[in-house]
């Protein structure tokens, strides 16, 4: 027998051996027997639409559940038993408090009340006089329930009418039966009557029926008509329904504290009256002309929850307030009110801001995969109400520092950083065009930023930057979200460049142009589908669509050629360029806090006319803690480029014209706020054009063999949406080697990355 052999056969001795000692079977009493699971046996006499979910449904219902297993082991149950012992120990108490189980036995199976849920769920369903029986199947220490379902052709609709009368919320019921989820031929169902109810609801209350409540609504099913199982349905108020709730409102009053707190009960405040509006605040705190257009509620206008519902949504999103609460008081007493009468809600809106100003600080300590590591702070100052009229001021400086203190690569080398930032925010848009009226779900904001930058690279180079934007932020509806920055001006200045890092420009034209076009002047649009934070979607999609021009209108408004022959603005050379990018997330969530999460990420850059090359900030670049996770930031690519080993300052070099990323990920529950990952990952960088000092670099039809491949495993503390990440990856497949010997199987130059957050 060889050693692998061997290997196999202790293995398979080893785990024999295990599952010998965790048999629960010499725990089990005499005479009992444990319960090893339910199954349903479902037949149907006819064809019937959607019988596996019935079937499903029913499943929902077999109960108890069993003890679990893992691997064919009642591990749990194997602990709750060694606890019982009459000196059980530490640890026997310590796994039976973590994965402990009761045993649970066929005797606990009320089978009798089991078919009497499935008798009643049927029914529910449309299914009536259907033969459930059920088997028991016996083994020596366990025993299963098979339930056999016969279930009975079912009920089908052939009508549904409103039983009408003369009052007016009869026209109005009978007005919303147009958009019904009932039609003909629709099996007879609970749970659609119960969608119907809800949904006749929503429809009454947009038409001012502020007092209306589902519950008053019955059906009932006739199937005196026919013989052949088929019902007409008949809907109708119950009997006794109030008065006030047959009904509609119209909002009377309005009135808004944009000021409210608690010590403000009980003082006088100064009224302003605006569009309808009374506006109640000493001293002045908001400005009623900025505020009213946040409100959709009109004087006079029948109360409709979809006017509150989105008059809250646009109040809390100018960032101002902490609490919204709109409220509604009845002014007609209940005595007064009669079938044929309107009547009249006066709407109160409280509105609790936050502290006006703020002041936040964030220290970290940063460490790369690129093995640079180092301390960072940033101090932002808030003001949330600079001009009465919901602002937002934010200052804000930051600085940090970091060195190379592991590895061969880049050995030496540190960089210090020191930013100083300002931004304000309005909440309206600022444009020489009326928009009032126009935005319904939210109102965009008008966002302007200035921003200065100084970089400075050991041994190689330093650099000042300055930007500036105006722009407009807007969300669409809860899902989709709008950025454009039609002005954008950025200007880098690279100084006291060393002459090493000088005669890596020199060898390489294409990294020398990146460097050289410092002014940047364009315009920029971001598209977001999100749907992420909504608790309906199960199976959510993330979408982002970027698009980002520069140097067109510039292009029209340069004269001048530079000593290179380019165009010049105001003296400066500018980039010209248009760049586009796609980011798609699909999260498949499994159950159990279980997610399956893809992603694919496809970008492009194409300089033109007074550019050669994308400036070094917009090139593309590929590897680290939120990329291909198997290889270090900026070491993949472009295309199959192998650098020199003996080049410190390579990563300059490895960025590109074009990304195309790949990810897949399972994320999985450990214990408590730890989470665990498995993941595979996939991408590289390239260059649209030829660069004789980036040999391979160029994308081809051969890009998928110049994909870096690489697989992994996680550790997460996820502490509130506060999340520390441990992610160990090592590469399968390596461009940048011969072909032959690109793929390797093994954990090989494992590559450890710490980040903060999920990677997508």
């Amino acid at each position: 027998m060889d050693k692998r052999n061997k290997i196999i056969g202790v293995g398979i001795l080893f785990l024999g051996l295990v599952l010998h000692s965790c048999s629960v079977k010499k725990y089990i009493p005499e005479g009992a027997q444990l319960y090893a699971g339910g199954t349903l046996e479902l037949t149907s006499e006819a064809p019937v639409k959607d019988l596996k979910v019935v079937a499903g449904e029913l499943d929902a219902l077999l109960r108890p559940v069993p003890n679990s297993k893992i691997l064919g082991i009642y591990a749990g149950l194997y602990a709750h038993f060694k606890a019982q012992q009459e000196k059980p120990g530490f640890i026997n108490k310590f796994l039976n408090k973590k994965i402990g189980e009761k045993p649970v036995y066929v005797s606990d199976v009320n089978v009798e009340k089991t078919k009497a849920l499935i008798q009643n769920r049927l029914e529910n369903r449309g299914f009536f006089y259907n033969d459930i029986s059920s088997k028991e199947i016996s083994n020596k220490n366990s025993a299963s329930i098979v339930y056999q379902v016969a279930v009975s052709q079912p009920y089908t609709m052939e009508t549904y009418q409103l039983d009408t009368d003369s009052l007016p919320i009869y026209k109005a019921i009978q007005k919303s039966l147009g958009a019904s989820v009932l039609k003909k031929g629709n099996r007879y169902d609970l749970a659609s009557f119960k969608q119907e109810r809800e949904r006749i609801d929503t429809d009454l209350k947009s038409q001012g029926y502020y007092n209306f409540n589902g519950d008053f609504l019955i059906f009932e099913a006739d199937t005196n008509r026919y013989k052949d199982r088929r019902f007409d349905l008949f809907l109708r108020l119950k009997k006794e329904v109030p008065q006030k709730s047959q009904i509609p409102y119209v909002i009377e009053d309005i009135t808004v504290y944009p000021n409210y707190g608690i010590d403000e009960k009980g003082q006088a405040l100064d009224s302003v009256r605006l569009n309808g509006i009374d506006f109640l605040q000493q001293p002045l705190f908001f400005k009623p002309k900025r505020l009213s257009p946040y409100i959709l509620l009109e004087k006079g206008a029948r109360y409709t929850p979809i006017a509150s519902k989105l008059s809250s949504n646009r109040l809390s999103s100018i960032g101002t307030y902490k609490f919204v609460n709109i409220r509604y008081n009845e002014l007609v007493a209940d005595s007064l009110i009669s079938a044929d009468s309107i009547g009249a809600l006066d709407a109160r809106i409280y509105l609790s801001p936050l502290n006006k100003r703020s002041i936040r600080t964030e220290l970290q300590a940063v460490s790369k995969s690129n093995n640079f590591a180092g301390p960072s702070l940033a101090v932002t100052y808030s003001n949330r109400n600079l001009f009465q009229g919901g602002e937002t001021l934010n200052l804000s400086a930051d600085g940090g520092y970091e060195t190379q203190v592991g590895g061969k690569a880049n050995a030496g080398l540190s960089s210090t950083k020191i930013g100083l930032k300002s931004s304000i925010v309005f909440p309206r848009l600022l444009a020489p065009i009326r928009t009032e009226g126009r935005f319904k779900y939210g109102v965009p904001k008008t966002k302007i930023e200035v921003g200065a930058e100084f970089f400075k690279r050991s041994q190689l180079y330093n650099v000042h930057s300055y930007n500036t934007s105006f722009g407009y932020l807007y969300n669409a509806n809860k899902y989709v979200f709008h950025e454009l920055v039609p002005l954008g001006f950025n200007y880098v200045k690279l100084s006291k460049s060393s002459a090493e890092f000088d005669a890596i420009l020199n060898e390489n034209p294409y990294l020398k142009s990146s460097f050289r076009q410092q002014f940047i002047a364009g315009l920029s649009y971001s598209f977001t589908y999100n749907e992420l934070l909504s608790q309906k979607r199960k199976h959510p999609v993330f979408f982002n669509f970027n698009l980002d021009i520069a140097g067109n209108t510039l292009s029209l408004l340069s004269k001048k050629k530079s000593d290179t022959g380019k165009n010049t603005f105001l003296g400066l050379e500018y980039a010209q360029y248009a760049k586009v990018d796609v980011d798609f997330r699909h999260y498949w969530k499994l159950g159990n806090s279980q997610t399956l999460v893809s992603r694919v990420f496809g970008g492009i850059g194409l300089p033109y006319g007074n550019s050669t090359a994308l400036p070094f900030s917009k090139q593309y670049y590929s590897g680290g803690p939120y990329s291909v996770r198997a290889f270090r930031i900026r070491s993949l690519g472009p295309g199959s480029y192998l650098p020199s080993t003996d080049n410190q300052t390579n990563y300059f070099d490895q960025a590109g014209d074009i990304r195309l990323e790949a990810n897949i990920e399972y994320r999985f529950p450990i214990y408590s706020f730890f989470k665990g990952a498995l993941f595979a990952d996939a991408g590289n960088v390239w260059l649209i054009k030829e660069n004789e000092s980036l040999p391979g670099g160029k994308f081809t039809s051969d890009f998928i063999n110049e994909l870096g491949v690489g697989l992994g495993a996680g550790l997460r503390v996820d502490i509130q949406s506060f999340v520390i990440r441990l992610d160990l990856a090592a590469p399968l497949n390596k461009p940048y080697l011969p072909k032959k010997e690109r793929w390797e199987i093994g954990i090989k130059e494992p590559i450890l990355n710490f980040a903060i957050g999920y990677p997508f």
